[in-house]
């Protein structure tokens, strides 16, 4: 299994371009996964240095509907109409301008992304776990289990808010967009609709500042998960990635990495 992420807030190395956003391409064994676009085309101009044919990708998949993770789709060039798997909040989100708060300043690119998705994609809306390739899972609605999180951002209860899943035989991989329900939600579900312990998490974890986030709690979760691999980028304010860092001992990636697992 390969993850390249196409974009994250920083840079891997000069080669790459980055903003804030996340994108990531998955080959999990003959499948090609698109998850989440970024904000413009800079996962398309990353793609072409990492030497990636887009036009093969057999799924790609939204985490939420935030213009960060969805808009780069306005960008697409591919030939033929893929398929788009999302929750069907996505749907209804893009056409409210203003349920956004940091965003209401553009009133009209929500409605410009949700007519270009219907447009040029064919929609697949899951709200359950939905396996679309042997052992790799779109998760749905995250269930809210975890008491020290809040599962919202701001007071939008992120209902749409998601991540993928894969078997291995390591155990089970997840590769998470923001992760607004909850990282550890995500996990617990993932576990649940996997059948597997989890062996590695990569992506935005959203332990953001000044939202306030249950930073030690989350620690001691995954200490005791004793996950082998775990690689928060993306939505982490600096000084939680730098305590992440300190307590699980990993090198950050950045937009133009390249995971192997």
């Amino acid at each position: 299994m390969k993850i390249r992420l196409l974009n994250e807030n920083l840079v891997s190395d000069l080669c790459w371009l980055a903003e804030y956003g996340f994108s990531a391409w998955i080959e999990y064994g003959d499948t090609n996964i698109l998850f989440d676009t970024g904000w413009s085309d800079v996962w398309r101009r990353n793609a072409k240095t990492a030497g990636i044919d887009l036009d093969k990708v057999g799924v790609i998949a939204l985490s939420h509907f935030h213009s960060d993770h969805s808009r780069g789709l306005l960008y697409h060039s591919f030939t033929q109409k893929k398929k788009l798997v999302l929750h069907p909040r996505v749907m209804t989100a893009l056409l409210d301008p203003f349920i956004e708060p940091v965003d209401r300043h553009l009133p009209h690119k929500y409605a410009e992304i949700e007519q270009k998705i219907r447009a040029d994609f064919q929609v697949v809306e899951a709200k359950e776990p939905l396996e679309f390739a042997p052992g790799a899972f779109f998760l749905g609605q995250i269930p809210r289990v975890t008491p020290f999180e809040r599962g919202y951002y701001y007071e939008d209860p992120m209902d749409d808010d998601t991540a993928l899943a894969f078997r291995t035989k390591r155990g089970a991989v997840v590769v998470t967009g923001c992760s607004h329900s909850g990282i550890c939600n995500i996990c617990t579900h993932a576990k649940e609709v996997t059948g597997q312990d989890l062996y590695a998490v990569i992506g935005g974890f959203h332990l953001v500042n000044p939202e306030k986030p249950a930073v030690n709690e989350t620690i001691e979760w995954f200490k005791t998960e004793n996950i082998p691999h775990l690689f928060p980028v993306h939505c982490v304010s600096f000084d939680i990635q730098a305590r992440l860092q300190t307590e699980f001992g990993y090198e950050r990636p950045g937009a133009g990495s390249l995971i192997e697992l």
